[in-house]
């Protein structure tokens, strides 16, 4: 369980009432899958495994949307191409990364694919509930709504539609930008790393575009391009981009991969040239194979087959804890083998707290020395701190004999906050360092009065 993940087990076990003033103050965005978790705990338990269900559930079924849209507007081999377009969107890598997450990506996904065959089937009332849905689980889902304006948009029903769903976000809208700072200040602009990735996707987008069928092109290729290239060019003034707030934009993707695949044929041997076209809507591409289909042999297979060796990789790692920035229930194991009842704990920084949030049998027996409020009468999601004389007072207390530190891996940028300051100076000035414990993303340290370090 990393940080994230923490966040989402600790506000989701906050009583109702508690879990509203939260969303008033921060983290309204996912305030509807929070209100879910909370009912997946009531039902299933608090577990890892129930944690993460809704999000292994939600991937298969969308999964089986993306199935669902390519067998409806495949050209060639429509069984064939919602097989293969279903299985290239759960091969992919982040689509299996948040498929293990217990956050609400994977479930904005499969609504917004859902979403997208509605809109194909014209089925408009249950495409704005639909779609409404992944709005209100992250309100990014909107991005989907320029991609389906691509194939949609002569249409009033879906114009309807859509501005049903942008007047039920509204509400949403305007508490989320009021918080926009304190949610989305962490974020800086898009990186090289970010454009390089869109440029790879784009690309291979528009290749795999060039052999499918003009109507599945018409919904993939926007689906895929759009969402993340808006985003990307907002956060150019608004720094609003993580690539997991748009992972729906890979179904996009799947799409013309699977569409692709399932029109290869083998060359043909009388009569034909390297590159055929492709049957079922009379759109040219290269010379055009009689029977329809892709020819030019099984090169496009021998490449999935060299791609499905680093992927398998890249999978197998992905279900590491080395995977995520840090493991919460590390951290707390360590603790619990470290400290002793009554001991004191401090968090450097302190945002650094929602690692112990998440175990309250190893939280509730140690004394929080920088704590002034907690999480939930404060209606935050790591507590209101003591000013930086309260954090030093109670640091120097007679009592304070031991004071176990959760910090940051080595090498990480010091907060320069001056109660962070403080908590710093004071451990160096009148503790001793008795042990270091790592583990993944943390330290947990324990400090002593000089000469009463265990031995």
């Amino acid at each position: 369980m990393w940080r994230d993940e923490s966040v989402t087990w600790q506000v989701a076990h906050r009583p109702a009432g508690r879990l509203w003033d939260l969303l008033g103050q921060v983290d309204a965005v996912h305030g509807l899958y929070y209100l879910l978790m909370r009912a997946v705990f009531a039902v299933g338990g608090d577990s890892l495994w129930a944690l993460r269900l809704p999000s292994v559930a939600a991937t298969a079924l969308a999964a089986a949307g993306v199935a669902a849209v390519a067998h409806r507007l495949a050209a060639d081999r429509p069984e064939r191409a919602a097989l293969l377009a279903g299985l290239c969107y759960a091969a992919l890598p982040p689509v299996q990364m948040y498929a293990q997450e217990g956050r609400s990506y994977a479930l904005v996904a499969a609504a917004v694919v859902w979403a997208t065959y509605l809109m194909l089937r014209e089925r408009w009332a249950a495409y704005a509930v639909v779609l409404l849905l992944a709005c209100w689980l992250h309100e990014f889902a909107v991005l989907a709504l320029p991609a389906h304006a691509f194939t949609a948009r002569r249409s009033r029903g879906w114009r309807l539609a859509g501005g049903a769903v942008v007047a039920g976000l509204l509400p949403l809208a305007l508490v989320s930008a009021r918080q926009a700072q304190q949610q989305l200040g962490w974020l800086g602009r898009p990186g090289w790393q970010d454009w390089a990735a869109y440029g790879v996707l784009a690309a291979a987008s528009l290749l795999l575009a060039r052999g499918t069928a003009r109507e599945l092109a018409r919904v993939a290729l926007p689906l895929a391009l759009l969402p993340p290239g808006l985003l990307l060019a907002v956060s150019l003034a608004h720094p609003w981009y993580v690539d997991r707030y748009v992972l729906y934009a890979l179904a996009g993707f799947a799409l013309l991969a699977g569409a692709r695949l399932a029109a290869v044929r083998p060359a043909a041997v009388r009569g034909g040239s390297g590159l055929g076209g492709v049957a079922g809507d009379g759109v040219a591409a290269g010379d055009g194979a009689a029977g329809g289909g892709t020819r030019g042999g099984w090169w496009p297979w021998l490449l999935v087959g060299v791609l499905l060796v680093p992927l398998g990789f890249w999978s197998a790692w992905l279900r590491t804890p080395e995977s995520r920035k840090d493991d919460a229930r590390a951290v707390a194991a360590a603790v619990r083998a470290l400290a002793r009842p009554g001991d004191g704990v401090l968090f450097l920084p302190s945002r650094r707290r929602e690692w112990l949030l998440s175990s309250p049998e190893v939280y509730g027996s140690l004394r929080d020395l920088a704590l002034s409020r907690t999480p939930e009468a404060s209606r935050s999601l790591q507590g209101v701190e003591r000013t930086p004389e309260g954090i030093q007072e109670a640091l120097l207390d007679p009592g304070t004999d031991r004071v176990v530190a959760l910090l940051d891996p080595a090498g990480q940028p010091l907060d320069g906050d001056p109660a962070e300051a403080v908590k710093r100076q004071t451990l160096v000035s009148s503790f001793d360092l008795c042990s270091v414990t790592e583990v993944r993303g943390a330290r947990v340290a324990l400090f002593a009065r000089p000469g009463a370090c265990p031995r």
